[in-house]
């Protein structure tokens, strides 16, 4: 035992082998910094890692982006959905919060914060999943955000084949049984979808009754629109004079379909790269909405008068060769509808509206971008009877005939309407306010066309002269 303890070293051996082994390493360290650029030695360092953690390490991670194939990925949204559900004691944080349509006697809403950690287990196998984000250098890009779930290598197939569609599942199932929905703008800001529906509508009932039953065949052919190699979308233009329910029949058709609703005002685009990353962030089984076509003169001129303007844009570009951004295009709105990137996403609803629809381009107005032409006139008798039940809850009156007559002689708007009877709970009240509105809209619009009579006698007496 004396003689192997005297075979030892000694402690200052030891100890100046030491010092130059780190003084030997220190040199090689400082050599490969020298002569080694940074990038070659991260990626040097993370291929050593990667190497490692395949033989020592016993788990397998699954990174789900928001972002799938240039539009929005499903199975993030699902997880969105499914996650809060399952929060329980052992995450580390939760997202809670009100809007301003929730109860606040009720429990908050709930949804998951960045980094926050939550375990799930499915059929024996423990799960966690870790919600991530990373800010884009572009501030009008958001923040690339995605989810992290961990498993033994060993359940890799499981998860795959058992975990994923059960998520999408509850999903789907969390969504039908939604007791709101969301209308969405150009910057992702959320609020609640007004609870207009096809009960409470101004509306002819064989017009209603037509746009159910066409809405009811676009969900249920899904597999017509595969067979013939079309996308699974259908466009409506709604169009007619001002305050006559077009938002309303939007909403309508949003808490009929369950369908959340995109609202895209072109203003806020800067051109059609930025048109086509917004629309493809959209989700399936949603409602894009174009209010006001027709005040987008880049989008809704006609082509051929277009091309008459041509110099002109010439000589303004000249004259500000480092102009502005350039604004959304009739071809780059057409390319979306109807073009390739119309195949990005199934199940969705766009909805142009407009007051003027003569001065859309023909381009704009064929099946297959805008399939379904609604006109939304002025009010009709039913019309008027409906919005008495709902304003008033009252199904006939004395005063009711009357009404009827008078409007249809008079051109009133469904929203004209409602600001009348609004006026008092009582009845009465409110339709003998109506009336005096009918009656007063009379003698406007026939002192318009005695004075435009006079005006055209005026001007052939002055011709003959």
């Amino acid at each position: 035992m004396a003689t192997v303890w005297n075979e030892l070293p000694s402690f200052s051996t030891l100890l100046s082998a030491y010092a130059s082994i780190s003084a030997m390493a220190m040199l090689i360290r400082t050599i490969l910094n020298e002569l080694v650029p940074e990038r070659m030695r991260n990626y040097i360092t993370s291929k050593i890692y990667d190497l490692t953690a395949a033989y020592f390490s016993s788990e397998f991670t699954f990174v789900i982006e928001d972002r799938w194939h240039a539009s929005d990925n499903q199975m993030f949204r699902a997880a969105e959905l499914y996650l809060p559900t399952i929060i329980g004691p052992s995450s580390d944080s939760i997202l809670v919060g009100f809007d301003e349509s929730s109860d606040p006697t009720e429990p908050p809403k709930r949804s998951i914060p960045v980094d926050c950690t939550i375990t799930d287990d499915f059929q024996g196998i423990r799960l966690k999943w870790t919600l991530s984000s990373i800010e884009t250098k572009k501030y009008y890009v958001p923040n690339k955000r995605f989810f992290s779930l961990t498993c033994k290598k060993s359940d890799r197939e499981r998860v795959e084949q058992r975990y994923f569609p059960y998520i999408n599942k509850t999903a789907q199932a969390i969504l039908s049984k939604s007791e709101s929905l969301n209308i969405y703008t150009y910057e992702q800001d959320c609020s609640k979808w007004e609870p207009a529906t096809f009960d409470t509508l101004a509306m002819e009932p064989d017009l209603k009754e037509f746009i159910m039953k066409d809405l009811d065949s676009f969900v249920e052919r899904k597999e017509f629109f595969e067979n013939v190699g079309r996308a699974w979308k259908r466009g409506y233009l709604l169009y007619g004079p001002p305050g006559t329910g077009k938002s309303s029949l939007v909403a309508a058709i949003a808490n009929y379909m369950r369908y959340n609703v995109y609202d895209l005002q072109f203003q806020s685009v800067r051109n059609d790269s930025d048109l086509r990353r917004v629309l493809t962030s959209t989700t399936n089984r949603s409602i894009l909405l174009i209010e006001d076509i027709d005040c987008s003169t880049k989008v809704t001129n006609d082509r051929t008068k277009v091309e008459e303007n041509c110099e002109e844009e010439e000589n303004d570009e000249l004259k500000h060769p480092y102009g502005t951004d350039p604004g959304v295009t009739l071809s780059g709105l057409l390319n979306f509808i109807d073009g390739l990137w119309s195949s990005c996403g199934n199940e969705r609803i766009i909805i142009f509206t407009t007051n003027h629809k003569e001065k859309l381009d023909p381009a704009l107005l064929r099946p297959g971008r805008m399939d379904v032409h609604i006109y939304m006139g002025y009010c009709s008798p039913a019309g008027f009877r409906k919005l008495a039940a709902s304003y008033l809850g009252i199904k006939d009156d004395k005063l009711f005939g009357r009404i009827d007559d008078m409007i249809k002689s008079v051109e009133v708007t469904p929203a004209e309407v409602a600001q009348q009877l609004m006026i008092s709970n009582e009845p009465k009240v409110a339709l003998e306010s109506l009336i005096k509105f009918l009656n007063t809209k009379k003698d406007i619009e026939e002192a318009a066309v005695e004075e435009k009579e006079k005006s055209d006698n005026e001007e052939q007496e002055s011709e003959e002269k």
